[in-house]
């Protein structure tokens, strides 16, 4: 492993939410979070946190937990594995580049993604138009 560590920073915290409408109202509406974009295709909103990087994700099929960047997928989820840890799902392709979930050797689970196909682009509403 190089210099750098594998975990770069928390990329998102996904908050499970019955429908975007609904989380919008509460998490948009009621507590002021700015709507970065939505992507009805996978059921997941993204807002902003204040002046930091890490998004609050809406999520209809997710659980509640961080998503830690990482520069690749694949070659974390083997980094994790050789330190003893596990692969418990993927790595798999999602809109933006690789996710995968693994276990540390304490049993925590931990969402890993690499953006390694770029960010969402969105149109005026927040809508997702592409990748990019």
């Amino acid at each position: 492993m190089d210099e750098s560590p594998l975990l770069q920073a928390v990329d998102a915290v996904t908050v499970p939410v019955p429908d975007l409408d609904s989380g919008l109202a509460f998490y948009q509406g009621q507590l002021g979070h700015r709507l970065l974009w939505r992507n009805d295709e996978v059921g997941q909103a993204g807002l902003a946190l204040g002046k930091q990087e890490t998004e609050l994700v809406l999520t209809t099929s997710a659980p509640y937990a961080p998503t830690w960047l990482v520069a690749s997928v694949d070659s974390a989820v083997d980094v994790m594995v050789d330190a003893g840890g596990r692969s418990v799902n993927g790595p798999s392709d999602v809109p933006v580049g690789r996710l995968a979930v693994v276990e540390d050797v304490f049993g925590n689970r931990l969402v890993l993604l690499d953006t390694s196909k770029g960010r969402y682009l969105t149109d005026d509403s927040g809508r997702v138009t592409g990748v990019g």
